[in-house]
């Protein structure tokens, strides 16, 4: 049993249980919301952009090696091919998800109460399948040796569940709830997390690492459009943009930080 995986998985999944109490507020400052929502967006597109980067970099040294003549095109064209099918699968899947699974259903047949109970627990799935994908690439960084890279996604993807039990809790506000349903809940959308990061550990081959964090920067794609959707109903730029730039920076110290304690050994 890879219980190093586990852990690492359980931490970054289950900070989402953080946010989940905003379900028993009366009233929050939507400037507050709109803050930590731009907030979480800024950590993505950091993470968007350090993950891709990462993968982007092993095809561009796969390329250079084969305009030299080793290795062959054949293998370029293969990750390269992965790295394609990575994004549009962590991308494609979750807006397929939203469209058979969440926007399908008929809010009209449903008490008000009912139906924010339906939309907590679909957008607990969506975070679920997210962070699966988010866990086979913690597991398979862990595995691969790269310990830098697992404990950026770790933090990284912790700082953001944290954020994402809000928008759980967030249909919930107002409507009686209960605390069994928002654990169950925080289940649905933490435990994958746990359970991708286990999956992931136990294979180290290149092509999985290159598949899974391509699959983590498409959902991550896909989450960022989403946060940014949310985030313009705010309304105020000055707080959108400053909780981009903190969670950006955030994102930044964090790597930084770790890359300080590993003392730069560990790389991509």
């Amino acid at each position: 049993m890879k219980w190093n995986a586990i852990v690492l998985g359980g931490l970054a999944g289950f900070t989402i249980f953080f946010g989940l109490p905003l379900a028993f507020l009366k009233n929050l400052n939507l400037r507050v919301r709109g803050f930590l929502t731009a907030m979480s967006t800024g950590i993505l597109v950091f993470l968007l952009v350090e993950i891709t980067a990462k993968v982007i970099d092993n095809v561009e040294d796969l390329t250079v090696s084969a305009a030299s003549g080793f290795p062959r095109w054949g293998d370029t064209i293969f990750y390269a091919s992965l790295f394609a099918a990575g994004l549009f699968i962590g991308l494609m899947g979750l807006v397929w998800f939203e469209k058979v699974f969440i926007k399908s259903a008929k809010d009209d047949e449903l008490s008000p109460a009912q139906n924010a109970r339906r939309v907590s627990m679909m957008i607990a799935m969506g975070i679920g399948l997210h962070n699966f994908s988010e866990g086979l690439a913690i597991g398979q960084a862990y595995s691969w040796g790269n310990t830098q890279l697992a404990w950026l996604l770790v933090i990284g993807f912790a700082l953001h569940n944290a954020t994402e039990g809000f928008g759980i809790a967030g249909p919930l506000t107002g409507h009686p709830s209960s605390w069994g349903f928002l654990l169950s809940m925080g289940l649905i959308g933490g435990a994958p997390t746990l359970l991708g990061s286990l999956i992931g550990s136990f294979w180290t081959l290149k092509p999985l690492e290159v598949f899974f964090l391509s699959m983590a920067s498409g959902s991550i794609l896909y989450v960022v459009g989403e946060l940014l959707h949310l985030g313009r109903k705010l309304k105020d730029e000055t707080v959108t943009s400053a909780g981009l730039l903190a969670g950006f920076f955030l994102a930044f110290i964090t790597e930084l930080l770790i890359t300080v304690a590993s003392g730069g050994v560990q790389g991509s």
